[in-house]
């Protein structure tokens, strides 16, 4: 804080106070603070490849091997694959990895989670004490257990571009550089594994999806649905690259969450038109999603993607069979989906009060003035 403090006496007088200056000064400190946790965390392995060769050492070999050979996701990729320490709760790790290396608040990491923040919090917490008091080695692995840390580290880059793609809360419904971050990673991962069909299916994934991404807001900010986008707006690059990605992953014959994410995320990006999207299709491939992620968020995925191929009707009945689960209950896009198909099927009253519901979670601003819009045309 002291070195953020000392940067806005000589940037604020040359460039002006920002905005907010405490969200300046607070953003400056945490990267001055993962920076030197990085460099910190380079260090013994830079000083023993020094002694014998100089471009030894585990991050080197991870940047070199990246697709991307950008150091700073390298190394970013290095403190994730400490973090996720085999010794610690699977999501206690993650959430301690989405909070400390990747810099998301806690107020995200339990929106991606569904859960309370005081429980993310508490998670935050115990993994700490853990790593202190049993005296947890925080290393770059290799080899095995390289391997047994890969799944923690797939689901990190994805909660962090789950954040990005659709933000917790604020102005904005992308944050930008968050999706970005998270690309690097997905690239650096896909480089340092490259024989590993579920690393080559989450970078997909993360193109294929971001590749709508300046089409999924308008001039004003205001949010555009899928079937409304202009798809001359989509990123064909970022397409192309996705989809050479998943049919090599799928080539290797060992099929994975983030393959089935990255074929469904396909199917979208194939289609010409929305009317022309597969969603039979898209059905399929949630059913095949359930068995190696047996959540109802993707039970309530499936059940949008059955509505749209048998009817509204059909997808309401899944919907409504999931509505006692609490913690999706504290998903707005549960009681959107909901609204959606219940005004399909003229139920407007019951369709207004899921919109309401929806309202009183957390939730992007233009999000948030879409829905706005959606009950009031109910009234």
């Amino acid at each position: 804080m002291q070195e953020a403090c000392a940067l806005a006496l000589v940037k604020w007088p040359a460039e002006g106070v920002p905005g907010n200056p405490r969200a300046w000064l607070v953003g400056v400190a945490r990267h001055k603070t993962l920076d030197r946790a990085r460099r910190e965390a380079r260090r013994a392995g830079k000083e023993a490849a020094a002694v014998s060769d100089p471009t030894a050492g585990p991050l080197a070999a991870a940047s070199s091997a990246a697709a991307d050979p950008s150091s700073a996701a390298a190394d970013e990729l290095g403190l994730i694959l400490m973090c996720c320490h085999p010794a610690l709760d699977p999501a206690a790790r993650i959430a301690l990895t989405l909070r400390c290396v990747c810099g998301l608040d806690t107020r995200s990491i339990a929106t991606a989670f569904l859960l309370p923040e005081a429980t993310v919090a508490q998670r935050i917490v115990r993994a700490k004490r853990k790593i202190r008091q049993a005296g947890i080695r925080m290393r770059v692995p290799d080899g095995e257990e390289l391997t047994d840390r890969l799944a923690a580290v797939f689901r990190v880059v994805y909660l962090v571009y789950s954040q990005g793609h659709m933000a917790a809360a604020g102005p904005e419904l992308v944050r930008a550089e968050l999706c970005d971050q998270a690309i690097g990673l997905a690239r650096a991962l896909a480089g340092l594994v490259p024989g590993e069909p579920e690393a080559a299916g989450l970078l997909a994934l993360l193109l294929l999806t971001d590749a709508r991404r300046a089409a999924r807001t308008g001039e004003d900010g205001e949010l555009v649905l899928l079937a409304d986008q202009d798809r001359a707006r989509w990123d064909r690059a970022k397409i192309a690259e996705g989809e050479r990605l998943l049919e090599t992953a799928l080539r290797a014959g060992r099929p994975g969450p983030y393959q089935l994410h990255a074929a469904i995320a396909a199917c979208h990006s194939c289609a010409a038109s929305a009317d022309e999207t597969d969603w039979r299709e898209i059905a399929a491939l949630y059913g095949e999603l359930i068995k190696y992620e047996p959540s109802p968020v993707v039970e309530a995925n499936r059940a949008v993607a059955v509505a749209m191929s048998e009817g509204p009707a059909a997808g309401l009945v899944i919907l409504d069979a999931l509505g006692g689960n609490a913690r999706l209950t504290s998903w707005p896009q549960f009681h959107i989906a909901r609204a959606e198909l219940l005004t399909r099927v003229g139920r407007r009253k019951d369709a207004a009060q899921a919109y309401q519901a929806a309202l009183k979670l957390p939730m992007p601003a233009p999000e948030r003035a879409h829905l706005e819009r959606r009950l009031a045309s109910l009234a």
